[in-house]
């Protein structure tokens, strides 16, 4: 880090400097010749700063919850005065969780989840420049700051990433004498063979409501649409989005292809858990999947999204979101402590913890030069062209969550894709026009 002759930039003035000209600087890789640094004194008051962040862990043995004490207790101890109370709740439950608190007048300092824009365009959180050294903003990946972005200021800090590919269980495909699929129609044949071998789950489809938006999403791209157009509209029910949801009732689900649980009840952790089982074939799976099916033994392979007529030429990318509330002030404590939580010491230690690709460019490339991440450079390639969720706009939580409740019926029985996502449309409109 660049110590300006000295000088450790940390006032509020300094922080306020536009976020394009951050951005700019970013996707330059200038970082290194702009100053600033964290202070390590504590405020003369004694503060206590509060986060609730979500658990990336799959058992009480990983639990983000290890992550964020140890951080916690290695910043408070250069920090007198300071105190840092973090609250880890699960991917169901962490959203709600921020929602009711701040609806209660009881806003956490800081939350780490999945949605940002609709707190923002409340006026209830600070822009990242009135908290961020310069050299910590600066270091964020350039599609990450404009999808941070609200009315053209950040608010959302990206907190961690991933991109999405197809794993499939080598063994499995192996046994059946079957190559990894470029197209649907070649995933579909592939499924039928490990259906017949008796593989429970051929491809395994989750479309419950812990991240059906996701696996929702990659669908969508792979067939060539999207959540929004190009002019940032929801398009959920596009021709092409029908035609992949139709695709998919027919072909995958109305044939037995995706197991023994309906859909729009399988969760993507169970699919998860049902892979490094040995029990899937197929399925869409980021890098954290890597780990439990190593643990496992499984042998996978990982290749990018196969398309309507050829390999997808967009893949998804998900970040995960940081924010800090107005509410209780502390914005100076609020701004160290995340300088320290983005350092690259950090983000490497969370990301490599969690199998999981870091939000800023100093970590991104720490990770590339590192034999210990071998296995995360296809993802860290795809990454950088991937396809983030609307975020940025402010009725994206809303639209998720209805995706998150209704997608599973558009390939239930009886049910309509062109129904299902009309009525997606119909919400996802009626929310954006609402803000």
């Amino acid at each position: 880090m660049i110590n300006d002759g000295g000088a450790k930039v940390r006032s509020r003035a300094v922080r306020r400097r536009g976020t394009g000209t951050i951005a700019v600087a970013s996707a330059l890789g200038m970082t290194a010749v702009l100053g600033g640094c964290g202070f390590s004194g504590g405020p003369a008051d004694d503060v206590t700063l509060t986060l609730v962040a979500a658990d990336y862990g799959d058992s009480a043995a990983n639990s983000s919850r290890k992550y964020w004490d140890r951080l916690a207790a290695e910043y408070e101890s250069e920090h007198d005065g300071v105190e840092v109370k973090v609250s880890v709740y699960s991917w169901n439950d962490v959203d709600r969780k921020v929602e009711q608190l701040v609806a209660a007048g009881h806003a956490p300092d800081m939350a780490q989840i999945g949605a940002y824009a609709d707190y923002a365009d409340r006026g209830l959180l600070y822009p990242a420049d009135e908290l961020l050294s310069i050299n910590t903003q600066a270091d964020f990946a350039n599609q990450f700051v404009t999808a941070g972005q609200v009315k053209d200021v950040q608010y959302g800090m990206p907190f961690a990433a991933s991109a999405r590919l197809l794993f499939y269980n080598k063994t499995l495909f192996r046994e059946a004498g079957l190559t990894p699929p470029t197209t649907w129609d070649q995933l579909a044949a592939d499924a039928r063979a490990l259906k017949e071998r008796g593989v429970k789950y051929p491809y395994a489809l989750p479309l419950g409501p812990e991240e059906a938006q996701a696996e929702t999403m990659q669908w969508l791209l792979s067939g060539g649409g999207d959540y929004t157009d190009s002019f940032g509209t929801y398009s959920l029910d596009s021709p092409e989005n029908v035609r992949t949801f139709t695709w998919l009732k027919d072909e995958l689900v109305g044939k037995g292809l995706t197991g023994p649980v309906a859909p729009g009840s399988l969760n993507r952790a169970k699919a998860f858990a049902a892979f490094a089982d040995g029990d899937v074939g197929m399925l869409n799976g980021h890098p954290s999947l890597m780990k439990t099916a190593d643990r496992n033994g499984v042998k996978f392979g990982m290749v990018p999204m196969p398309g309507a007529n050829g390999e997808s030429k967009t893949a998804l990318g998900v970040a995960d979101w940081m924010m800090a509330f107005r509410k209780n002030g502390h914005a100076e404590q609020i701004g160290d402590f995340l300088d320290f939580v983005y350092s690259e010491k950090n983000v490497l230690a969370f990301s490599r913890q969690y199998d999981l690709l870091p939000v800023t460019t100093s970590a991104s490339e720490a990770m590339s030069a590192a034999d210990q991440d071998a296995d995360l450079k296809p993802f860290l390639t795809e990454l950088p062209l991937a396809k983030l969720y609307p975020v940025g706009e402010t009725s994206w939580g809303q639209v998720a969550a209805a995706v998150k409740e209704r997608i599973g019926r558009a390939v239930a029985p009886g049910g309509s894709p062109a129904a299902v996502l009309g009525r997606l449309q119909a919400t996802a409109s009626e929310a954006q026009r609402a803000r």
